[in-house]
């Protein structure tokens, strides 16, 4: 259920392919994150870094905050030529390949651990199909994983039945299974969530604590429910007419230093999840644990209602077999100890 468990991380920027000429390119990309939030950071980190190696002729313009628009939008810009980059959270990256979808689906991975490998052994696939499509992969990050924010305490399945939840999107077969599950889902785009929890219109959603922190959400919805329900990877995607205009000979040196960038926010993830509850727990926030009877509950409700709808018809069976082959070695190997 990716996007019932509200995904976020990075977005996609404003319109104009770049005319490349001797004097070097700008390349337009943007974010839903805010200007000084750690996913912002690292794309001006990686602007400052690609400028001084190409001279000057290779940089970043960095649009932050959501200004353009959610992230359907941004791929349909860079479809149509409007846009030269996005950086994209798995939501957006499943438009264009459906199999990204199970890395996120809820509760098919357990700890960063699993995530890292299953990123270094599907990742380069993944990256192959993308650039087939016309997206010239630059780096994967995470903005941590995914809980629960709402302005009454959830712990159970049944409690969330009974609030507005917030829906990234218009995905109506998603939205129907909500419904059909009890839920009551209001499909907004992520842009209009502050406004929406501020009017009353939902008083739930989804997010990374690191991102429930940078956007402010929590302090309309102090109450956490400490269930890891699916981790948020993102990309930064480059269009590959527009990456194919680089110089051949300094594109490796660009993907080098943004790949170290991503891997440090990758690393980074764990201490600024754990951080922010800290400090939405300082400005009130309440933390609900959920016992392992509850847990259980959350996951025989994903594989009976959600399964049958999205191993299969939404991303592959395959795919889904090679995450698994993946993990359990590694839970194999913790039941060990």
């Amino acid at each position: 259920m990716n996007r019932f468990f509200l995904t976020l991380g990075m977005a996609a920027c404003v319109a104009g392919l770049p005319a490349l000429t001797a004097s070097g390119q700008t390349i337009k990309i943007g974010t839903v994150a805010p200007e000084g939030s750690p996913w912002y950071d690292g794309l001006a980190e990686i602007n400052q870094a690609w400028s001084e190696l190409s001279g000057g002729k290779v940089k970043l313009r960095i649009y932050g905050g959501g200004v353009a628009g959610d992230e359907p939008d941004m791929i349909r810009k860079m479809r149509i030529g409007q846009l030269q980059g996005a950086a994209l959270t798995s939501m957006g990256l499943m438009s264009i390949l459906p199999d990204i979808e199970a890395i996120s689906f809820p509760m098919n991975l357990r700890n960063n651990q699993e995530l890292d490998r299953v990123i270094q052994t599907l990742g380069p696939r993944f990256e192959q199909q993308l650039e087939a499509k016309g997206f010239k992969a630059i780096l994967w990050t995470s903005a941590g994983w995914v809980r629960i924010f709402s302005k009454q305490p959830v712990v159970t399945p049944a409690d969330l039945q009974e609030r507005k939840l917030f829906f990234w999107g218009q995905d109506a077969a998603y939205i129907e299974l909500l419904k059909q599950s009890g839920f009551q889902p209001i499909p907004l785009p992520v842009t209009d969530l502050l406004p929406s929890l501020q009017t009353g219109l939902i008083d739930t959603f989804a997010a990374p604590p690191a991102v429930a922190l940078s956007f402010q959400w929590f302090g309309l919805a102090p109450h956490m429910t400490d269930l890891r329900l699916e981790p948020v990877p993102g990309m930064i995607v480059i269009s590959t007419k527009v990456w194919n205009r680089i110089p051949q000979d300094l594109q490796p040196h660009l993907i080098e230093v943004a790949q170290a960038v991503g891997k440090r926010l990758m690393q980074k993830s764990i201490t600024l999840e754990q951080d922010a509850i800290r400090a939405m727990q300082d400005r009130g926030l309440e933390v609900h644990p959920v016992p392992e009877p509850v847990q259980k509950e959350w996951q025989n409700l994903i594989q009976e209602k959600g399964h049958p709808v999205f191993v299969g018809p939404r991303f592959s069976e395959g795919i889904q077999e090679q995450i698994q082959a993946v993990v359990q070695p590694l839970r194999a190997s913790a039941a060990d100890e």
